[in-house]
């Protein structure tokens, strides 16, 4: 019992990796869950009691049971079934694929992690990014939804930050789950985009099989009550512009939408905006034909000298923020109430008409997005130099030109932000915001706009609303 015995210095450290793993996977994974559910019920319990839309039951289900929910759906099955006569493969290989899917898709949803760590570390990014505002909100018809009803935010897509900035000024009234692209399943990001409940996309993926089992968790998670962001463009905006809606998430949802139901479905348009967006170069880089799509290295060191030169404005305390972020919130739209309007009942109607009113919904759900994109100072002071890129202009030209168009987007309609209620102020931001970009040069007491920098300017100034869509 007392022999001594030796062991290569290889054997021992393969001994000692092997025990801690089986520490780590037998005792200290488990009890990390354990804390991790026990936090969670916490916030659970408190959340359910002040969140004016309550956490559903579905989006607290174990991952494992969401899988299998989904794997054995019927509908799930018989696309599998006719995968496999269509293919000719084995039907335990496309039972594979099925899971593989499901496993991709369904979220990990954690209370704590969405409200306490992950609410503390959007605020935090957002607000020091950013002067975070809210430009408009229809409180009396947000109040009004129905107890009970699937919310579904719409928005348009500017930014990857609007993740982060809707999560933010959401908390306090839901946990969204959005529908996130394959640029976030790499390791760690995939485990924490997970716990917040967002799910895994496939932008472009042609299988069938996929896009049913897709089809048929929106649809469950729907029919549930979880609330939900949609970006119905499916992308960002590469040009600044509101993009054409793209129907697949919002016909998922109509899919399972039983219009004489308990339960209602509620469309909240929302339209954001910035001051400045962070892949702005990238995004006009990837549109213009002369340059080609950017490359993952020039995005990578694009990325790298962007973050480097804000380092170094940082530590020479000459860094500002990013301008102003804003959102508005319009009024919700009740599926129940369209549907009724127009004597439609989707089930019953053919694949065309169906088509044809699911692309009308989504038409009016962009139009009413585009009726709340918030107007910020950068956009307008931008739009005047889009608008006559050789011509310099005083201060006091210039003032007069963005109050001008200032009066008639206030005319049509249009949501501008007038930051602390100071017009003077919202147009010497703007031109201060372009002048240290130097997307605009000063030359004996002249504005002119940087020939080069030509289509940056006419990113922001699309991001104004055109007084000729619908609405406007």
């Amino acid at each position: 019992m007392d022999a001594t015995i030796s062991l290569p210095v290889w054997a021992f450290a393969v001994l000692a990796f092997l025990a801690g793993w089986a520490v780590l996977d037998r005792l200290l994974r488990p009890a990390m869950r354990a804390v991790l559910r026990r936090r969670a019920n916490r916030v659970i319990d408190e959340l359910n009691t002040r969140l004016p839309l309550r956490i559903p039951s579905f989006k607290l289900t174990k991952r494992e049971v969401l899988v299998d929910q989904l794997r054995f759906d019927p509908k799930v099955l018989e696309a599998a079934e006719a995968f496999a006569k269509e293919t000719g493969a084995p039907r335990e290989d496309v039972q594979k694929r099925v899971q593989r899917y499901a496993m991709e898709i369904v979220p990990a949803f954690n209370a704590w992690i969405y409200f306490r760590a992950g609410y503390a570390v959007a605020r935090a990014v957002a607000r020091s990014l950013y002067r975070v505002r809210i430009g408009s909100a229809d409180d009396e018809g947000l109040a009004a939804i129905p107890d009970g009803s699937t919310v579904v935010f719409v928005m348009n897509h500017r930014s990857n930050m609007d993740y982060i900035l809707l999560s933010y000024l959401a908390a306090e009234r839901t946990a969204l789950s959005y529908a996130v692209g394959e640029w976030a399943r790499i390791w760690p990001i995939q485990s924490l985009v997970r716990a917040t409940g967002a799910y895994f996309v496939r932008r472009d993926a042609n299988d069938p099989l996929y896009r049913r089992v897709l089809e048929r968790y929106v649809a469950m998670a729907t029919a549930h009550g979880v609330p939900q962001a949609v970006y119905p463009e499916g992308g960002l905006s590469k040009d600044g512009a509101l993009r054409p809606p793209k129907l697949g998430l919002i016909d998922y949802m109509l899919r399972g939408f039983d219009p004489n139901g308990a339960r209602d479905l509620v469309f909240v348009p929302v339209g954001v905006n910035y001051d400045r967006v962070l892949e702005d170069r990238t995004l006009i880089q990837d549109r213009s034909p002369a340059q080609g799509k950017a490359s993952a290295r020039d995005t990578i060191s694009g990325t790298l000298r962007f973050v480097l030169q804000n380092l170094r404005l940082l530590a020479t305390n000459d860094w500002h923020r990013f301008g102003y972020a804003c959102v508005s919130f319009g009024s919700p739209l009740s599926t129940k109430a369209w549907l009724s309007s127009r004597s439609l009942d989707l089930g019953a109607v053919s694949r065309e008409d169906r088509f044809v009113a699911v692309q009308s919904l989504a038409g009016e759900l962009m139009a009413r997005i585009a009726r709340i994109v918030p107007v910020l100072p950068v956009s307008l002071v931008s739009s005047v130099f889009a608008a006559a890129p050789g011509r310099a202009l005083s201060e006091i030209e210039l003032k007069a030109e963005v109050l001008a168009r200032w009066r008639t987007l206030e005319e049509a309609g249009a949501e501008v932000y007038v930051p602390r209620g100071d017009q003077d102020y919202a147009v010497t931001f703007g031109l201060r915001m372009l002048l240290s970009r130097h997307l605009v040069t000063k030359e004996n007491g002249l504005f002119r706009a940087v020939p080069a920098e030509l289509p940056l300017l006419r990113y922001y100034a699309n991001a104004i609303p055109s007084i000729d869509q619908p609405g406007l």
